[in-house]
């Protein structure tokens, strides 16, 4: 990282922290997407957002101006950095009153990022990236085609992280402009003390991102086979970042347990595991566990047209935006259901409830009950407290074969077994949607649909 950048002092100060930040390599398409899909959901926002970016040289921005003449019609304010060339003062975006620009100086480390930084009451969301160096790139060199130009960095709807981003780059503009810097300061400070709308529905942005990104594979059918499917590979890790993202944002508004989806996600593999499932399906088992409160326990419910007597649970359709997500967005409908047929959303009963579905149910509600126990009782053992419960409950809302296994579990953690929780690497989540999970999804969701 560029000793300086933005990027390079945000990692500084998340170095040694619990929550370091997840890293990740973006060609330029996949940015290109992601920040058209961020910059367009300024345009249904509940609150008009401070919007500050960076662009690299102005002829980039350039390409993006008529696009942030309509951004300025809802924001704001907007701060674009970039490093000046011929027309970068004069478009008509540059001169709106709201709009100011920043040029920086060529040899400044912020000249090689590429930043996107959304702050309002109801929405946030950030890019921050920098492009790799000569060396980086290895003995290739800087690639000829555009669209495979590479940038190292992360993305994040996180508010704290967001507002955190904001000041440096505030910091850094009053580098160059003072007065600027104080009046971004009190905006800043205004969005923060405004009573909150209506949050924005992230949901709608997760799924504006993948529909971008998916979209914009298009452009990359011209390249050579391996550059094409390299391409490819970077967009769907893209779109499986967007849940894992959304997802985060659920947990660590839990106050009670941040780590609650990576507990499950555990509990979830081992049970499969002790049921000596297939590689395929513990991968499954594990991403539904980590997106499991994507859907809500209570939700109502809407039928779709192509399996009328198909339940779909509203909050778990923006996983349907991405294909190979399908079947996850079955597992966590129908996470619910119980074994007698009494549960939601479809009044599925025994086998007729997908195996995933049974086991996420049973993991999520023994974590979340063990959980309460561990408040409201520490002097017990949650543990046996919990399972006795659940085993009552044989029969009548878990398939009896789960509990018993279930029981085979927490013996072991009582006996010293230590589970893997650890928070996911978003930026490397690839691994958990290959080619052969998502042909196995495919042939368990037709199974399943027969079902329904």
């Amino acid at each position: 990282m560029l000793e300086g950048s933005i990027l390079q002092q945000l990692a500084t100060a998340h170095a040694n922290t619990k929550q370091p930040l997840n890293f990740g390599v973006y060609y330029k398409n996949t940015l290109v997407a992601l920040c058209h899909a961020l910059e367009d959901c300024i345009l249904t926002s509940n609150s008009p957002p401070l919007v500050i970016t960076a662009f690299q040289q102005g002829k980039w921005y350039l390409q993006e101006a008529e696009r942030y003449s309509q951004i300025a019609q809802k924001a704001r304010h907007i701060a674009i950095m970039a490093a000046p060339d011929t027309g970068f003062a004069e478009h008509p975006t540059s001169q709106l009153a709201n709009v100011d620009l920043v040029a920086l100086d060529p040899q400044d480390p912020v000249a090689q990022e590429w930043h996107l930084i959304i702050y309002s009451p109801s929405y946030t969301a950030m890019v921050l990236c920098q492009e790799l160096s000569a060396a980086d790139y290895g003995t290739a060199g800087r690639p000829t085609v555009d669209l495979e130009r590479k940038f190292y960095g992360f993305w994040t709807f996180e508010p704290a992280l967001v507002r955190e981003t904001v000041d440096l780059a505030i910091a850094h503009i009053g580098k160059y402009n003072l007065e600027l810097q104080q009046q971004l300061i009190a905006l800043v400070d205004a969005i923060a003390t405004d009573a909150p709308p209506e949050l924005d529905d992230l949901g709608h942005a997760v799924s504006r991102v993948v529909d971008y990104l998916q979209i914009s594979q298009t452009g990359v059918s011209q390249l050579e086979p391996s550059s094409q499917q390299i391409l490819d590979q970077n967009l769907v890790s893209n779109e499986l970042q967007a849940f894992l993202r959304l997802a985060q944002l659920i947990d660590i508004a839990d106050t009670e347990n941040p780590m609650a989806a990576a507990e499950i996600a555990a509990l979830a593999e081992t049970i499969g595991q002790l049921l000596d499932l297939p590689a395929w399906q513990l991968k499954r088992l594990r991403l539904a566990g980590l997106l499991h409160r994507i859907a809500p326990a209570t939700v109502g419910v809407q039928y779709g047209d192509e399996a009328p007597s198909c339940p779909l649970v509203p909050a778990a359709q923006v996983l349907r935006t991405m294909p190979r997500m399908q079947a996850i967005a079955h597992i966590i409908t129908h996470q619910n259901e119980w074994w007698d047929g009494s549960g939601q959303p479809g009044g599925l009963s025994g086998q007729e409830i997908p195996l995933e579905s049974r086991i996420l149910g049973l993991v999520a509600a023994f974590q979340k009950r063990v959980t309460q126990l561990q408040a409201s009782q520490p002097q017990h053992s949650p543990l046996t407290q919990a399972l006795a419960e659940f085993k009552q409950q044989q029969g009548q809302a878990w398939e009896p074969k789960l509990v018993d296994t279930l029981e085979l579990l927490v013996m072991g953690l009582q006996q010293g077994l230590e589970l893997p929780v650890t928070t996911p690497k978003i930026s490397t989540g690839m691994w958990l949607v290959d080619l052969q999970t998502s042909d196995d999804s495919k042939r368990q969701n037709q199974t399943a649909r027969s079902q329904v």
